[in-house]
């Protein structure tokens, strides 16, 4: 078997062979695109059959709904990811697949897509690695199953939950348009194709700055091939043109922010198209303010590179951590940091990579430090420049949690893993070629061929999706928890963006408004939940576009359980009745009328401290009474929420999320009585009145700033028992596969602890409390 010299690579690349020519000692430079085509299909097979069959928590609900509703999402707005989901979604809608089901294959999709374009990459370095055709194939191969498996891109590539997989299909491309470019050199046009990879950069920014980061990789591509192409001026004129083409598709952000989506992050409008077009052109440095806040992410408040957040080799810590996820997660899946077992399987593929990496070097250099520096930068460079607090997980000296991330970042870091697992495969080939020469035959060295199966067998069980039905299903749960026309104040990712899934894909529950505290610190955000509350009038029907704000939008019974005061009439038509007394419009907006948009500016910048202490009453009797102590700072969302408050209280139920405390910040946690998953604010003194719906927790209970100190027992059993739904097997899962949301079954637990104690106080009924508490603690057992 004739292995290729990199000279000899440099005549194929100039065309000194024919263009066919696997018999004659050099490799064939016709790309093997049917090849890369089911290769590519393999993996989308792959990915579909372990899709998440609905959301998921974090992100996956923000980008599924605005994907469908043509929203805007947390900054930059992401407009590129967008377009192109509701596009897909539309191509697929005749299919009669779900909303989540349809956008989850798209990820599926962009992903799977990126690995046929490694395919071709991969071929591409092994024609300096052998002549042989069948080589060249199952070892490019390989290479695409060790990447495609590695457990992150796995992971997020069978659910939509981040924008990262069209960053590694951006990313795959330019290294193919890279790589025909060297190929095509000197055979006309083939400038062309950097026009088209400015094109392509620019666009990928419209997506996330991720695939941008591929630049200084093209960059020292196309000085080792042919640096003077960089001094054709010609060159520059239609790169300029293409990159303003491509930064243009952030022009969907301020004309859709302009039509009022009902998600419509930082509200990124513009008065003009002039306007619009410098914030892009200068990508957020002048122009329009909302939009260059938006692009700029100055909601966020990205920390400088220095000082660090955390010590450099902490974060470089954090990342390795990663790496030892990607080749055999489920082997000792805790959180333990580098477990030994599953360390074995990372040395293996860390030396797979590395000697993929070293004879890479050998055969082709070119290539190489293309790949080198796309690694570099996405990883170490990647750890520099994110600057991170300690991961989720990673010990810190003070024990101080607020030091932390809220979450596993894993997927900042997709593209490096999934490039490391193309060495491996690199590795893995050249194994097989060595064993196959002192064999005598390469399928006498093909078991070796064995090891790029590693990461599929090892990892399937922590990154199939295909069971988990657990964020939707907790989105449903925690909305039949609050009575129509309520309001819920949330207080995370978690228990917000599944509630908008549901509320904006499935149209469940619309009628709720949904206010995540962090937000109400903007004005842009009040000013919205105001516009969305107003009662319709005139001509006004919320019908005509739910995908707009134009009036409050109505309870609609569409749910296989629904509130009714006519429960037998309910029970007769199949439906779980939850009594309610009385189902009414409210009849006004959540705000008082004074807050109009320059006050409401006024308060979304302001941070008001106390001087002297202050007392507050709500309601229409003005029964709910809180007093804040002198000192006491009043965020924006502080002073929002008082005003809401003191207008709409009595007009609408006022529920709080029991996963957070944000009741507690206005001392209104006397007044709450748990309602399911959610807390009722209760207008009287629930010590005085005593309702006969309401249990008081035993005092001193150490479950009471969980489970609350008031629990509507008829209410919350008829939630838990008959109209909570669990699909998927919960709560009987053998682990909950993402240690930051381990609150969720908690929250569960609680319910059931808080209606085991209530049982107990108010009918003495020891075996239903005995029932209660048992779920609770399987519950409880599922998120310790």
């Amino acid at each position: 078997m004739s292995r290729p010299t990199e000279a000899t690579y440099a005549e194929i690349a100039a065309g000194a062979a024919p263009p066919d020519s696997d018999g004659d000692g050099h490799a064939s430079l016709r790309p093997p695109y049917l090849h890369a085509a089911l290769v590519g299909l393999g993996v989308f097979i792959l990915y579909a059959l372990t899709l998440a069959p609905t959301t998921a928590f974090w992100d996956t609900s923000e980008y599924i709904a605005t994907g469908h509703i043509l929203g805007i999402p947390h900054p930059p707005g992401n407009p590129l990811f967008v377009v192109l989901a509701r596009a897909w979604s539309i191509l697929l809608e005749p299919t009669g697949l779900s909303v989540a089901v349809r956008i989850n294959l798209f990820s599926a999709f962009m992903s799977a897509s990126a690995h046929a374009l490694w395919f071709l990459v991969l071929h591409h370095v092994l024609r300096t690695f052998s002549t042989d055709r069948v080589f060249r194939l199952v070892g490019a191969g390989a290479g695409v199953l060790v990447s495609a498996t590695a457990f992150t891109v796995w992971n997020q590539s069978n659910v939509n939950e981040k924008v990262y997989t069209v960053s590694l299909l951006t990313i795959a491309l330019l290294s193919w348009l890279v790589v025909r470019w060297q190929e095509r050199l000197g055979q006309g046009k083939d400038d062309n194709l950097l026009v088209l990879m400015a094109f392509i950069l620019a666009l990928s920014v419209g997506n996330h700055l991720m695939a941008f980061l591929a630049a200084p990789a093209i960059g020292v591509f196309i000085l080792r091939v042919h640096p003077r192409a960089l001094l054709n001026w010609k060159l520059y004129p239609p790169v300029v043109v293409a990159v303003l083409l491509g930064l243009s598709i952030h022009l969907m952000l301020p004309l859709r922010a302009n039509l009022d989506p009902v998600i419509n992050e930082a509200a990124p409008e513009c008065a003009s198209l002039p306007a619009a077009l410098t914030s892009i052109a200068t990508y957020g440095n002048a122009g329009c303010e909302p939009l260059n806040a938006a692009l700029k992410r100055e909601q966020y408040d990205k920390p400088p590179l220095n000082p660090r957040q955390a010590p450099l080799h902490s974060q470089l810590l954090n990342y390795l951590q990663y790496f030892d996820w990607q080749w055999a997660r489920s082997v000792d899946g805790t959180q333990t940091l580098f477990p030994p077992l599953r360390v074995l399987f990372t040395m293996l593929f860390t030396g797979l990579g590395v000697w993929g990496a070293m004879e890479h070097h050998r055969r082709d250099r070119t290539s190489f430090w293309y790949v080198a520096t796309l690694f570099g930068t996405l990883s170490v460079g990647l750890v520099y420049y994110l600057n991170f607090k300690y991961g989720y997980t990673i010990p810190d000296p003070m024990g101080d949690y607020l030091a932390h991330e809220v979450r596993e970042r894993d997927y900042f870091f997709i593209v490096s893993f999934s490039v490391w697992g193309l060495w491996a495969g690199l590795g893995i080939a050249a194994i097989w070629q060595t064993l196959g020469e002192r064999l005598k035959g390469l399928s006498r060295g093909a078991p070796v061929l064995g090891l790029a199966a590693i990461p599929l067998v090892m990892n399937w069980a922590w990154a199939t999706r295909s069971y988990d039905h657990a964020a939707r299903d907790w989105a449903y749960n925690l909305l039949m928890s609050v009575e129509p026309y309520g309001v819920l104040f949330t207080n995370g990712d978690n228990d917000t963006f599944p509630l908008w899934y549901l509320q904006e894909v499935e149209g469940i529950r619309r009628d709720i408004t949904v206010i995540v505290t962090s937000y109400l610190n903007t004005a842009w955000y009040a000013k919205q939940l105001r516009d969305i509350t107003e009662p319709c009038t005139g001509d006004e029907d919320w019908t005509d576009d739910p995908t707009r704000i134009l009036c409050q939008r109505e309870y609609v019974p569409n749910t296989p359980a629904i509130y009714t005061t006519d429960p037998a009439a309910a029970e007769a038509e199949g439906k779980i009745a939850i009594p309610v007394d009385e189902i009414r419009l409210p009849s006004r907006g959540l705000f008082p009328a004074e807050l109009d948009d320059a006050v409401m500016d006024q308060i979304g910048g302001s941070y008001m401290q106390l001087e002297q202490g202050r007392a507050f009453a709500f309601g229409e009797n003005r029964a709910v009474r809180t007093a804040l102590p002198a000192g006491t700072v009043l965020y924006p969302w502080h002073q929002y929420a008082i005003n809401l408050l003191s207008n709409a209280l009595g007009d609408r139920p006022i529920y709080f999320a029991s996963s957070g405390n944000s009741a507690d910040d206005l001392g209104l946690e006397p007044y709450l009585v748990r309602q399911g998953l959610a807390f009722k604010l209760y207008e009287g003194n629930l010590l005085e009145d005593q309702p006969a719906e309401v249990v008081p927790m035993p005092a001193g209970s150490p479950l009471t700033p969980a489970t609350g100190q008031f629990v509507d027992l008829e209410r919350s059993e008829l939630l838990a028992q008959e109209v909570f739904i669990h699909r998927g097997g919960l709560p009987d899962w053998d682990h909950w596969p993402d240690h930051s949301t381990v609150g969720i079954p908690n929250y569960y637990a609680w319910v059931y602890y808080a209606l085991a104690q209530a049982v107990l106080t108010q009918e003495g009924d020891s075996t239903r409390m005995e029932q209660m508490r048992d779920l609770g603690e399987v519950w409880s057992g599922l998120g310790s």
